[in-house]
């Protein structure tokens, strides 16, 4: 079971908190909160599970958002923060939890992000750090950062797929009804299922089409079942999805190519025919554009225990 522990103090965002506890009460974690102290969160109270010295025995410790950027956040988490990472745990911050990593020297030499308004003043702050306001989430490995608000979401999904998979990311996020990947504004990974909402144009369309993966499926084809031409079939995918008809196409089949490397001993080929991709070379040149390693490499790295981050691009159009 994995060990996760949340970094609280006086003037935390609640919501960014109560997101991680959400996401992280699952069989596969165990989730304390730690602090000095009653901790006072807006209108709340909190008491901790645990004092600050119980964050180096965490796996993984979460600090979540601060909620004033123009304060510099307490010393005593700074060091708990800091001693935690020295001795081996990963550190994530949620939104402007960012500046907490910024002032235990975390972040320093590395890329990272925050809530939008106020990447300007991480970069003034902290002119070491390369910051990028154009991602959900910045994984640098043992530090990570994401942006503001949901975009925190995207970031605790993000490392339960690398601690768990995809199959057990995918059911926290069908309970929270939200998507295992999301596109939009400050997006880096565009891998998007089908959407919780169900009264959107392609309700029925988008399940029949993850249905058949494994057949050549075209934009000709997905128009003919939702009886609309080519062009508003696009509009109402750029709408919805996000993205374009073939790449929302390609993206999940690369999404489920990695759920059956995860849980089957399937050949890369046998993969590919149920994937749609046809041949291995084609499953392969795919997978590597997209995450930035083989096949074969991504099996044998989960099976060990973590699966690798994406890169900061997903497949853009004209490159299906």
């Amino acid at each position: 079971m994995s060990s996760v522990a949340l970094a609280v103090t006086d003037g935390m965002l609640h919501f960014e908190l109560s997101l991680a506890y959400e996401v992280f009460s699952d069989p596969a974690y165990e989730v304390t909160v730690c602090g000095p102290r009653a901790v006072r969160l807006d209108r709340f109270l909190l008491e901790p599970d645990h004092g600050f010295d119980h964050l180096p025995a965490a796996g993984l410790v979460i600090v979540p958002g601060w909620a004033d950027v123009e304060v510099e956040p307490p010393a005593e988490l700074v060091d708990a923060v800091r001693a935690a990472h020295r001795a081996g745990a990963r550190v994530a911050s949620l939104c402007t939890g960012a500046f907490v990593l910024a002032a235990a020297g975390l972040l320093e030499g590395k890329r990272a992000t925050t809530h939008w308004a106020h990447t300007e003043e991480l970069a003034a702050r902290h002119p070491g750090i390369e910051v990028d306001p154009d991602v959900l989430y910045v994984d640098n490995g043992s530090v990570l950062t994401s942006a503001g608000k949901a975009a925190a979401l995207d970031l605790c999904l993000h490392l339960v797929r690398l601690d768990h998979g995809a199959a057990v990311a995918n059911t926290i996020a069908r309970r929270l009804v939200v998507p295992p990947h999301r596109a939009g504004g400050q997006a880096q990974f565009v891998r998007t299922p089908v959407p919780a909402r169900e009264d959107h144009p392609l309700a029925e369309l988008l399940p029949w089409a993850m249905e058949r993966l494994d057949q050549p499926l075209t934009v000709e084809d997905l128009a003919r079942r939702a009886n609309l031409s080519s062009r508003h079939l696009g509009r109402h995918f750029r709408t919805v999805t996000g993205t374009t008809p073939l790449q929302w196409l390609l993206n999940q089949r690369i999404r489920r190519a990695q759920e059956l490397l995860e849980a089957t001993g399937d050949s890369v080929d046998t993969i590919a025919a149920a994937t749609g991709m046809g041949t291995a070379t084609t499953l392969r040149r795919h997978f590597r554009r997209a995450l930035g390693v083989p096949p074969d490499s991504y099996r044998r790295t989960f099976r060990g225990g973590r699966v690798p981050p994406p890169r900061d691009e997903m497949v853009r159009p004209g490159e299906q």
